[in-house]
């Protein structure tokens, strides 16, 4: 999605991109987001605000990005895992239950620990937009958009959302 904005016409110096969550990972580490993300941008000139995952002491650093962040954010870009997962809020981690943090270092997810935005600072954001992709993740589409807060993406919260599926992940069974 990136890649195909990052072509377009938009005034990239004024855009300030913020991470909703990242693995700890070294820098340039394929399973880092913000190596895919810088990838995609190319040459764009947008502000890119990275979560401090290389920092020593992760709950340290969370609280760093914490005075980062804005009081709302226009959009925040979301995805969607088969689990029902989103910004490294997974199922079952105790994240999950913060209600008083904006950013919250989770448990090791498939093998890494990470840090994210937790729902109160989603809440912040004017609008959601949710890109939704594979045939994996049918079953947790229908739950989100029938609002299930039994997974982790029927929690989140915003003014409003906007959801982009392909059709491998919309298709009804």
């Amino acid at each position: 999605m990136f890649a195909g904005l990052a072509r377009m016409s938009v005034p990239w110096d004024h855009v300030t991109l913020f991470q909703a969550d990242e693995r700890d990972a070294p820098d340039g580490d394929p399973d880092r987001n913000l190596t895919h993300l810088r990838k995609s941008l190319g040459d764009v000139r947008a502000t890119v605000v990275a979560m401090p995952v290389n920092a020593a002491g992760l709950r340290a650093a969370a609280a760093e990005y914490v005075a980062l962040l804005p009081e709302r954010f226009d959009l925040v870009h979301l995805g969607l895992g088969p689990d029902g997962h989103t910004a490294s809020l997974v199922p079952g981690d105790p994240v999950l239950e913060v209600t008083d943090w904006l950013v919250a270092v989770t448990g090791a997810y498939q093998g890494r620990w990470r840090m994210a935005l937790a729902y109160p600072a989603l809440a912040r954001a004017s609008q959601i937009l949710w890109l939704v992709t594979g045939e994996d993740k049918k079953e947790p589409l229908a739950r989100l958009l029938a609002g299930d807060a039994s997974i982790p993406a029927g929690r989140v919260e915003a003014v409003g959302s906007l959801v982009f599926a392909d059709v491998a992940a919309a298709r009804p069974r």
